[in-house]
């Protein structure tokens, strides 16, 4: 078994990393109230990374998958606060009628977006940690106009969500935050209904060297506790998930990963926050190992 792959034992360890990301986001999400993600007033291209290279909201990994239609139709604050690296809603046939849970839905940009495409008759439940999230994701719920949205607050390694009551499990560069994620995989398959369907979009690694996943800097901007690719696609298998496959890769460049290392998520670390050289060192042995994967699972069943 790779050493990616090995799970963390110690409850207290696991305990502290989700409380150091869940203090982290707090505080990336309350300072600059009203700031956008965006660098600006309006959304960016179609397919182009949201923030560049900046180290300001939104900026760790908000890359292409959202259209200009997508942005305009959500509240502000959903688009402004929004932390992942991909759209996983984007290439899912979600029906009309179906139950979409979002791991980690933060302040809701694509629990609103699967609300939409479940229907009125359908359902999208998020799940988070973080108390502020949770509020600005019922609110942005609220101002969206819409009425079959459930938050609810609670750690993706044991969800709040019965057996078998999903059509659908979404989630948006989370699961590499989880110091346990082996219970993430195994949650998945107990609440997806037979036949149902996963699909993430997530950062992986490959021989990131252990000095840099020590960093806790780099735990909560999504890098120091990401899987490589082969790990986390054995994980899904092996809590009986099937048609487990990559559908799309977006390899980060030196200057993408520079935002990673000076990202705002990690101000509750900010004693490890590099100089300039130090950053672009780091960043060369890192290129090209580190990618935002679009990751499709299935439960068996009809």
């Amino acid at each position: 078994m790779s050493d990616t792959h090995k799970h963390t034992n110690d409850a207290a360890d696991a305990e502290t990393i989700r409380r150091h990301v869940r203090q982290a986001y707090t505080e990336a999400v309350t300072r600059g109230k009203g700031e956008s993600a965006c660098c600006g007033s309006t959304a960016p291209e179609e397919g182009s990374s949201c923030c560049g290279s900046t180290a300001q909201k939104g900026a760790v990994a908000r890359l292409s998958g959202y259209t200009r239609e997508q942005f305009a139709a959500l509240p502000a604050d959903a688009v402004a606060n929004s932390f992942g690296c991909g759209n996983p809603v984007a290439f899912s046939k979600i029906r009309d009628g179906d139950v979409v849970l979002d791991l980690g839905s933060g302040a809701g940009i694509d629990l609103l977006l699967a609300a939409r495409a479940a229907g009125p008759s359908g359902r999208a439940l998020g799940v988070d940690m973080t108390d502020e999230m949770i509020a600005r994701a019922k609110q942005n719920a609220a101002d969206a106009g819409l009425n079959n949205v459930d938050v609810r607050k609670g750690a993706i390694e044991s969800l709040p969500v019965d057996d078998a009551s999903v059509d659908w499990v979404i989630s948006n560069c989370v699961i590499n935050l989880s110091p346990e994620k082996h219970k993430v995989f195994a949650e998945i398959a107990r609440v997806l209904k037979p036949g149902g369907h996963m699909l993430v979009s997530d950062i992986v690694v490959q021989e990131i060297p252990d000095a840099l996943r020590t960093n806790p800097a780099l735990y909560t901007s999504c890098v120091a506790g990401a899987i490589d690719e082969a790990s986390y696609l054995d994980g899904l298998r092996r809590v009986g998930l099937v048609d487990v496959e990559v559908s799309e890769r977006i390899v980060y460049d030196a200057e993408q990963l520079a935002g990673f290392v000076q990202s705002e998520e990690a101000p509750v670390v900010a004693e490890h926050r590099m100089d300039a050289d130090t950053v672009a060192a780091l960043t060369r042995t890192m290129v090209g190992k580190v990618w935002s994967a679009r990751i499709a699972a299935r439960k068996p069943g009809d």
